[in-house]
């Protein structure tokens, strides 16, 4: 799409998220809430009384909380450049959640990197985990939005920092659909899959959104801690995280890591 639709600029989806466990088999895992599609370069003005609904912020994105960089799209273009990426004029679109009422958690944010002709340059998926660590994996383009890499960075602690992962991360229009399989021994042994339906974002489909999913940033941070007391207590062996993926910033320079699998 050249331009975001609506009076913002941007897309709000209605998203499902699925977890399943097939080596242990568990039972699915199963999350609704809402995801913002914005431009970096024309992030949403809001009303001032819809403000503290949604708020895009750099110390919620960047590689660390003290970088001083003043943009998100300042950031990625620091974080490309050295890594031998140029984007120029080239547009970035940013699928996450957006700060609300004071609260935010990613676990999984995804920017789509376009030189100035628009054609796709790479992907960059951007993991955060529960202990504050924080991991960028840039990733070659694709038409289908296909890749994989090595898992490298500490997200379950119901798995080890192995295996690799096959993921599926094209850039959304209507309809949003990610997918992330983790593979261990030539097993696969989780998925998760991101799906969703797009409406032009404005003042309607925000309200909409926050009155079906209110409180939806902190629900995903207290459904994954649900989920990991369940998971302990049916008796999977716990992995601590590595001391150097606890607020780890996101400085990745290579194009085969890590995409999260919660």
């Amino acid at each position: 799409m050249s331009t975001l639709p609506g009076p913002w600029g941007a897309v709000l989806y209605d998203a499902r998220t699925t977890h399943v466990r097939t080596e242990p088999p568990r039972p699915a895992f199963r999350h609704r809430g809402y995801l913002w599609l914005v431009d970096l370069d024309r992030l949403p003005r809001l009303p001032w009384p819809l403000r503290p609904l949604a708020a895009f912020r750099p110390r919620d994105h960047g590689p660390a909380r003290d970088t001083g960089e003043p943009t998100i799209r300042q950031d990625i273009d620091r974080y490309l450049a050295a890594h031998g990426v140029r984007l120029g004029r080239g547009r970035v679109l940013m699928l996450t959640q957006a700060r609300s009422l004071g609260y935010v958690f990613n676990p999984l944010t995804v920017y789509w990197c376009h030189d100035e002709a628009g054609r796709p340059l790479c992907t960059v998926a951007e993991v955060h985990n529960t202990h504050g660590g924080r991991h960028r994996y840039l990733l070659p383009p694709d038409p289908d939005g296909r890749s994989e890499t090595p898992k490298d960075f500490h997200v379950s602690p119901f798995f080890p920092v192995d295996g690799r992962y096959r993921m599926v991360l094209p850039e959304p229009g209507e309809r949003l659909g990610l997918t992330v399989h983790l593979e261990r021994e030539g097993s696969r042994v989780f998925t998760a899959t991101v799906r969703g339906t797009g409406r032009p974002a404005g003042p309607a489909a925000l309200l909409r959104a926050a009155l079906t999913h209110p409180f939806a940033t902190r629900a995903v941070s207290l459904h994954i801690r649900y989920r990991g007391i369940r998971l302990w207590l049916s008796g999977l062996p716990v992995h601590p995280c590595p001391p150097a993926d606890e607020a780890r910033p996101a400085t990745n320079p290579t194009p085969t890591e890590e995409v999260p699998a919660p």
